[in-house]
């Protein structure tokens, strides 16, 4: 700063009213620090600066898997809601990794970031949050928390409901569940709300299971090859999947090895509305998870916490899925 106050002819705090309260300083005295800063490259130190006035204007966040779309609108919205409130986000991925997880909210917390967003791993959010004794103020997304911090999830019970609902309501009778694992809170709240939603027909509506060891792709067709070895009298002509990329696995191996026909012959309803499973042979009907809004509300939540400071009192916002009706069904 004191190069820049040099090259431009001015003072070192008439430099510090440029990048801080430019509206303090007059046009032609911005102009002159601003090519200054541009012809020495200047770059101001932003840990530096949070360092010297206690505050910072950077949110870290830390996402479990960039390569699902869910997270990927969940960073979207929370970006969104930080550049209106004058906040940058650094977005980090955990790749489905403890350890990098861990690596993340650490370096995030050494860098002093005003606050951190954090869409942990599926496991109780609390292991990470806890086990860390964290310096920033933390808001978890899509797991639910104890009492002392703010989260906000998705009602996937009600998402399981609603699917075998719609299900229901075409006339499937025989219907399946297919996901896993049982441990991962989301597939066992949606799991729970299509029992809910069987068990509400009085036995008119059969349900069964498929377990798998993922939600990914190569796990639907297994699921789908096992699918196409039933006997026509023990086939379901319903199938709730928990993901769409399960979903998505299940119709290119039914496809691929029956002359079965969706929805004619069988109806698929899928979870999250993951853009990987748009370009299906077979659109996809599927519970759309309503990311971006879970990112805006998290990202407001955060930066209330984080100005309010000891008066701010935690809140645990609960969204729900939308359906969205496909060729699938």
């Amino acid at each position: 700063m004191e190069d820049v106050a040099r090259q431009a002819g001015v003072s070192l705090g008439t430099v510090s009213n440029v990048l801080n309260k430019p509206h303090m300083v007059s046009e032609k005295t911005r102009e002159k620090v601003r090519e200054a800063i541009q012809q020495l490259g200047f770059v101001p130190d932003r840990r530096a600066r949070a360092l010297a006035a206690g505050t910072s204007k950077t949110i870290g966040f830390v996402v479990i898997d960039l390569s699902n779309s869910f997270f990927l609108d969940m960073a979207r919205g929370a970006e969104q809601e930080a550049q209106t409130a004058g906040f940058n986000v650094l977005l980090a991925d955990s790749d489905m990794q403890v350890e990098k997880e861990r690596v993340y909210m650490e370096l995030f917390d050494e860098e002093r970031v005003a606050g951190i967003l954090l869409a942990p791993l599926p496991s109780p959010a609390d292991d990470v949050v806890t086990s860390g004794r964290w310096g920033r103020d933390v808001v978890v997304l899509n797991s639910p928390v104890a009492e002392d911090r703010c989260s906000v999830i998705v009602d996937d019970e009600v998402g399981g409901y609603r699917a075998a609902r719609h299900l229901i309501e075409r006339g499937r009778r025989r219907l399946v569940f297919a996901g896993g694992p049982d441990t991962l809170a989301p597939v066992r709240n949606r799991r729970r709300g299509v029992e809910r939603a069987v068990a509400e027909t009085n036995g008119a509506v059969g349900l069964s299971f498929l377990k798998s060891s993922e939600l990914q792709a190569p796990d639907g067709r297994k699921l789908g090859h096992r699918l196409a070895a039933m006997a026509a009298g023990e086939r379901p002509d319903g199938i709730v999947a928990a993901a769409d990329l399960l979903a998505l696995g299940m119709i290119q191996a039914v496809l691929a090895e029956t002359e079965l026909r969706f929805p004619e012959d069988l109806s698929l309803i899928g979870y999250d509305d993951n853009r990987a499973a748009w370009d299906s042979v077979v659109p996809i009907t599927t519970m759309a998870q309503p990311g971006t809004e879970m990112g805006r509300v998290g990202a407001r939540l955060l930066i209330e916490e984080i100005r309010s400071g000891r008066t701010h009192r935690h809140e645990h916002v609960v969204l729900e899925p939308t359906l969205l009706v496909r060729e699938s069904s």
